[in-house]
């Protein structure tokens, strides 16, 4: 006669109950955590069917479904370790079917920590979780465990698999975590991390979605499904599922060959009733990554940065000069500065140009404030990363820019992490370019800049693009979207590029991507870009919708930069101060397009006194905006 054993988890802020049969497993039972605001509910539920057994989770925000039932599933082939180490061969067509529960333990976290560089001076780690441990039935060295946590931003679950005693070898050949969706979601679809978005139904998809992919509930929620801490593992994509309708699936780049203990990455899915917040509680991808593993971060910079156009030493020195009049704290070097970037024979070590005299650069600079940066390729890194850095570091470079990495695989995913590391060791900043995005891990190494991953101002987009960019690729973290001001390919106007300067958060901020000094001609409205920090204390998305608008405002110390732009419609907007401090009066100092200033930029530049309870209102232009500076008055 077979007994029941029943595992039952108490307390005030979790709801927990499994039961399990021996030698049967999971009978159509159900665990449910909530978020400590207990607005958030998960559910996991293991079912049988035809001896065969699954995994299901469901996610609800106050009562309203977001995820409905939806499989949870990894599949492994570790047939070669499992025979070259003469332990038993699991026969399982599906590796997950015969994992029976054994236990679950719960915990609650709730600390406090303050990043090195940010979108905010402290970020709040708050949420309830659950560890659910599956043994496989008939060979008990496979262990894992579900991992769960359930913030009031969202929900967060990965697959953990504890130390092997056997020691074997974790080959994944694919992860089949299912997200199903009401029907009548829509998803922001990207290809890939530079492509363009278009809101789509979850049907016909042209290829997959990168990720975050932000979506839009039909009930009017809104969530943005994430991946946390992808640091041992080959990124995820979301494909549509081949035969459940409005289900989406992860689809890996290729396998992950792993080594126990560890987990796969997180899958996030932040939660909100207005797209602001997606944006406002992006910081729940920062929680899901390890405490920073540099002791001394004084070396960790932020600033603003241009690159130089022409590569000789007086074109340098007259950046740097520009850079010190405009309040820029660093200069670019770009690619092909030491030859051909695309190949090997390179070094990275060496100047390859005429007339360019780095040493000297670099001195200049330093005698004024202004740090250098220099441009490396794959080729250059993958070849001299074990002694590049310590090289430049003593040169007196600051940061260096990778370029064109290779992205996506178990391969490229561990070598990235291994080079972010490597130029920590040598306190060397570093910003990542082209299709690679962040997963959070710039928390644990806060030398990590920013990177690309962004279709950003090299591609020209349009101001439609950029009013989607931040309830989308900016969930992510900081990106480099490359500012550019005097071209005149830009598709907008210029106060909508001073402001969004508030609006896109990278510690460190590329301005003037094209431009070169001469360009200038003391614009005035250039003042809010001269006065703008590029980490902040706080910040409010003050309202937008995807795709249409945005008013973002951010605080550092006691002045505001609000930044707000338009798509490519004009809009009146009404911008409501109340996040300033009650009682106090501000100098605000408005930026506007107005095509009747007589300057090749056209952007007026007006003052006014506001306090908490002013409303600015905006007549934007079409691809317009409108950038404020507040300082409270003496």
């Amino acid at each position: 006669m077979k007994k029941n054993a029943i595992i039952l988890i108490t307390g005030l802020w979790l709801s927990c109950f499994i039961s399990v049969v021996r030698g049967q497993g999971i009978k159509d039972s159900v665990l449910s955590l909530r978020s400590p605001d207990k607005n958030i509910t998960f559910r996991f539920r293991q079912k049988v069917k035809a001896g065969k057994r699954a995994m299901y989770y469901s996610v609800d925000y106050k009562s309203k479904p977001v995820i409905l039932e939806s499989v949870l599933d990894l599949q492994l082939d570790n047939n070669l370790s499992e025979k070259a180490m003469a332990l038993k061969v699991d026969q399982h067509k599906n590796w997950c079917e015969n994992l029976l529960v054994t236990g679950a333990d719960s915990s609650r976290h709730d600390t406090t920590w303050a990043p090195v560089t940010g979108e905010r001076a402290m970020i709040r780690d708050h949420y309830n979780a659950i560890n659910i441990t599956l043994v496989k039935d008939d060979n008990p060295i496979y262990v894992m465990q579900v991992q769960v946590r359930v913030y009031n931003e969202g929900v967060a679950f990965r697959y953990y698999f504890r130390e092997n005693p056997k020691g074997t070898y974790y080959n994944i050949t694919a992860e089949n975590t299912e997200f199903h969706l009401p029907e009548g979601t829509q998803a922001w679809f990207a290809n890939w991390a530079q492509a363009p978005y278009y809101k789509l139904p979850l049907k016909n998809w042209p290829g997959e979605s990168e990720r975050p992919l932000t979506i839009e509930l039909p009930d009017g929620l809104f969530a943005a499904l994430g991946e946390a801490q992808l640091i041992d593992y080959a990124r995820t994509k979301f494909k549509l599922s081949a035969d459940k309708p409005s289900t989406l699936v992860t689809s890996m780049f290729g396998g992950a060959q792993l080594i126990s203990p560890v987990g796969t990455p997180w899958r996030a899915i932040i939660i909100a009733e207005k797209p602001g917040d997606l944006i406002e509680h992006n910081y729940m991808m920062l929680n899901l990554n390890e405490p920073s593993a540099i002791a001394n971060t004084n070396w960790i910079k932020p600033g603003k940065i241009m690159r130089v156009m022409a590569m000789t030493t007086n074109d340098a020195k007259t950046n740097i000069d520009f850079a010190v009049k405009h309040n820029l704290q660093y200069i670019l070097f770009d690619w092909k500065w030491y030859g051909p970037a695309f190949s090997f024979g390179s070094d990275a070590t060496k100047v390859a140009i005429p007339d360019f005299d780095l040493p000297g650069i670099i001195k200049y600079g330093k005698d004024r404030g202004v740090g250098v940066w220099l441009y490396v390729n794959q080729q250059g890194l993958l070849a001299q990363s074990d002694s590049l850095f310590a090289i430049y570091h003593k040169w007196g470079v600051k940061g260096v820019k990778f370029g064109f990495v290779q992205q996506g695989s178990h391969r490229w995913t561990t070598w990235v992490e291994k080079a972010i590391q490597q130029a920590a060791a040598a306190q060397i900043m570093v910003n990542i370019h082209d299709d690679w995005r962040p997963t959070g891990e710039q928390r644990t190494w806060p030398n990590l800049m920013s990177a690309e991953g962004i279709r950003g101002n090299e591609e020209m987009p349009d101001a439609t693009h950029n009013a989607v960019l931040p309830f989308t690729r900016y969930i992510a973290g900081a990106a480099d979207y490359t500012f550019c001001y005097f071209n005149k390919r830009i598709k907008t106007t210029h106060a909508h590029q001073l402001a969004l300067a508030a609006i896109y958060y990278s510690p460190l901020q590329t301005l003037y991507w094209y431009d070169k000094p001469s360009a200038e001609h003391n614009e005035p409205e250039l003042e809010f870009w001269d006065k703008i920090p590029t980490t902040w204390d706080e910040t409010k998305i003050v309202q937008g919708t995807p795709g249409a608008f945005i008013s973002t405002a951010r605080r550092s110390g006691k002045d505001w930069f609000v930044g707000t732009i338009t798509n490519n419609d004009a809009r009146e907007i009404k911008l409501d101060l109340s996040f300033l401090e009650p009682g106090k009066k501000y100098k605000a100092t408005i930026y506007s397009d107005d095509p009747s200033v007589n300057t090749e930029t056209h952007v007026r530049v007006s003052s006014k006194s506001v306090n908490s309870k002013t409303v600015l209102k905006f007549a934007l232009l079409p691809s317009g905006g409108e950038a404020v500076y507040l300082t409270p008055e003496k």
